[in-house]
């Protein structure tokens, strides 16, 4: 398969943990000299210590003064920009009756928000290496769910955003992709939806029940296919919103 990385430089959000580490990992195994933000400096050490094709800085994605910041960044280390990687996502179990403005804010800030500015801050570096990005949305932007909608409708945001760039760009070289992932098993449940210990497992078991393939997503699961869209493998490619989620859009 063409997943010749070398010499490419790739930025990653929300990198320290679940898909976003998992794709860091395949992209700096294929020669990438990857860059992976999160808001929490631990983890990000942690991975980097693990590949030295790995760097990190630290940044929220859903801050609007971090975007233009995490570029220069990568460039004034790195010289370069090849494949952008909007992976961090915000979510919440957010019944309607419950929905307020700050809690809906943050959702958007993160899935839309920080995605549109750290896009728009990458596209001269973009232009100049005839890039790529890749969208990191969900099958509920979808699919319905009850008490996702903020959630999923931050999700549809982002795959529509997805197809509208590719048009937009596609003149310039770049192509722009998107991963719909289905449950996977990261830490999103705990630490980015706040849920307890037993509603974790009530949902991972509902879950399970309602995917076709039987099983919840691990992490290689949908970063390999993230990968191979990046990648001259997906040279014909773009505008598409990929499902992997072991055919739960489908059910």
């Amino acid at each position: 398969m063409n997943q010749d990385f070398t010499g490419q430089v790739v930025l990653i959000t929300g990198g320290g943990a679940g898909i976003g580490q998992a794709a860091a990992l395949r992209f700096a195994r294929a020669g990438a000299r990857v860059v992976v933000t999160g808001r929490r400096e631990a983890p990000l050490r942690e991975l980097a210590a693990r590949h030295d094709g790995i760097d990190w800085l630290v940044a929220d994605a859903g801050a609007p003064e971090d975007a233009a910041r995490t570029v220069a960044a990568v460039i004034e280390r790195w010289g370069r920009l090849d494949v952008l990687v909007n992976n961090a996502g915000a979510g919440a179990i957010l019944p309607l009756p419950d929905a307020d403005a700050a809690r809906i804010r943050r959702i958007f800030d993160v899935n839309v928000v920080g995605p549109s500015l750290l896009a728009s801050a990458a596209l001269p570096h973009l232009r100049a290496t005839r890039g790529a990005i890749v969208n990191v949305s969900s099958t509920f932007g979808h699919k319905a769910g009850a008490m996702l909608s903020h959630y999923g409708a931050s999700k549809a945001a982002l795959e529509h955003m997805t197809r509208c760039w590719a048009l937009e760009l596609a003149a310039d070289g770049i192509r722009v992709n998107a991963i719909a992932a289905g449950p996977t098993e990261t830490d999103f449940l705990a630490e980015r939806m706040g849920l307890s210990d037993q509603q974790i497992a009530a949902v991972k078991e509902q879950e399970t029940r309602s995917i076709p393939l039987g099983r919840r997503g691990v992490p290689d699961d949908v970063a390999g296919m993230l990968v191979a869209l990046a990648s001259r493998d997906g040279g014909w490619v773009t505008g598409q919103v990929l499902a992997v989620d072991g055919g739960l859009n489908i059910a």
